[in-house]
């Protein structure tokens, strides 16, 4: 929580929209610093509460705005270099023929992403959330306004790669898919559960890979199974398009 994941008062967030010049700039992160002595404790716990109380009002209001439209929001999370950029990046080209796509583009810095998005031929908003390790339902709330997506559009928001804090932060998507990679241990469900816990799906990405690494598939589904029953898995390589069919009957599927 914001109390332990390096979040400042100072933080500087940016929205863009690739080609076009300027950024618009955000309020930072209403999030405490770390205080040493042990009397802060209770007023950071304080914080914290009120943090993400505020996220989830904001998270209901965007939710709201998202099922009125007929927007399908899902937040996309994953540890950094899992391939969530990539996922989109192919989803676009092969779908846009089906769906009509609207991205949000989380990261600290840069907007080598936006661009990738953009030239595989979406609509995108990027937000360098600064020293910020997640995003929030506000940020998303901003992004989207400057988005405006169709009615009955898809909403990808592909969070900054963590994950700890992003789990926390309910930004009113209807479903969250979670992305781990072969290269990977097979271990991170169980070692980040809260994750997994409020995930509706889990990609396993990367399964070129599988003759090369030290990865089991069926022992990262019991990990990930202990922790959510529920979760469905689907297995791709995004690099040669194996599985990417499942990916996209899902999306065909669950799009109403």
């Amino acid at each position: 929580m914001c109390g332990t994941c390096g979040c400042g008062e100072d933080n500087h967030v940016t929205y863009s929209i690739p080609g076009e010049t300027g950024h618009h700039h955000g309020g930072g992160h209403h999030h405490h610093e770390h205080h040493d002595h042990k009397k802060s404790v209770s007023k950071e716990i304080q914080l914290e509460i009120d943090v993400l109380s505020q996220n989830n009002l904001k998270a209901e209001r965007n939710r709201g705005y998202f099922e009125a439209l007929n927007i399908w929001a899902l937040n996309l999370v994953s540890s950094p270099g899992s391939g969530k950029t990539s996922l989109l990046e192919k989803t676009i080209k092969e779908m846009k023929k089906d769906l009509d796509f609207y991205i949000v583009e989380g990261d600290q810095q840069t907007s080598n992403d936006a661009d990738r998005i953009k030239a595989a031929g979406a609509p995108v908003v990027q937000v360098n959330t600064g020293n910020g390790c997640h995003l929030d339902a506000e940020m998303v709330s901003i992004a989207t306004k400057q988005l405006k997506p169709a009615n009955g559009s898809v909403l990808f928001i592909e969070n900054v790669g963590n994950l700890v804090c992003p789990s926390m932060f309910d930004l009113g998507e209807r479903n969250r898919v979670v992305i781990i990679s072969t290269t990977e241990g097979e271990d991170k469900p169980i070692k980040y559960p809260t994750m997994f816990q409020t995930a509706q799906v889990c990609i396993i990405n990367k399964t070129d890979l599988l003759p090369y690494v030290d990865f089991d598939v069926e022992k990262a589904k019991e990990y990930a199974s202990r922790v959510n029953k529920d979760l469905k898995f689907i297995e791709v390589s995004v690099k040669t398009g194996e599985g990417m069919d499942v990916w996209y009957n899902w999306l065909k599927e669950n799009c109403k």
